[in-house]
């Protein structure tokens, strides 16, 4: 590790150390990997913790980079809701995750960080993931009547219905996902199907060592 580099950790584990000294009870695990800051949190925490984060003389994180969701479909709590934050003053970035279920919400950051209305309302469309108290609580990537989250692993990826213009009737129409073909196997060996026990020239190889 070079010397800028154990600095930079020297001065994000004088972060840590201060964030778990006053937020420590709703903290589950906290870390510094690869020179990045992470804090796992209770739900019930986070807008106390997330505040304390943008508010708090030694923190600053001013500023909202990014939420987005993790999709772990073996756990109970399913989803990871990650958030990124910014120090400008500090020149300190952090990560937040909290952990949910399908029906549980995770508490809006919009009253901190307008900015988060419509990462929060993304994470809904692609996971289906909730956030209470949002002001507008709606899809805003995918169609209207859109069936399922499409970045949940269980998610087939072929999507469940396919949209097509139709000239008789003059406008969008909705049709369930037609596959043109069965899935097919492949042995990877060779482009030509059923080519499995020898590839073209193989042969000539044999007749020289003979």
């Amino acid at each position: 590790m070079s010397e800028e580099e154990l600095d930079r950790t020297e001065a994000l584990e004088d972060v840590r150390s201060h964030i778990l000294a006053a937020q420590g009870p709703g903290v589950i695990a906290s870390h510094i990997r690869h020179g990045e800051l992470t804090f796992a949190v209770e739900r019930g925490a986070l807008l106390e913790f997330v505040r304390f984060l943008r508010d708090n003389s030694l923190c600053l994180f001013e500023t909202l980079i990014d939420i987005c969701g993790v999709d772990y479909p073996e756990r109970g709590e399913r989803f990871d809701v990650v958030y990124h934050f910014l120090s400008m003053r500090m020149n300190h970035r952090v990560r937040v995750k909290v952990a949910t279920d399908e029906a549980t919400p995770v508490p809006s950051l919009t009253g901190l960080f307008p900015a988060a209305n419509w990462f929060e309302r993304e994470a809904f469309d692609m996971y289906g993931i909730v956030f209470s108290d949002h002001p507008d609580m709606r899809r805003i990537l995918t169609d209207y009547g859109f069936e399922g989250f499409p970045l949940r692993k269980d998610f087939p990826l072929t999507g469940h219905v396919e949209v097509r213009y139709d000239d008789l009737e003059k406008r969008v129409v909705y049709e369930p996902v037609k596959l043109t073909q069965e899935y097919r196997n492949f042995d990877f060996l060779s482009p030509w199907e059923g080519m499995t026990a020898e590839l073209p020239g193989d042969e000539k190889a044999d007749e020289e060592s003979a």
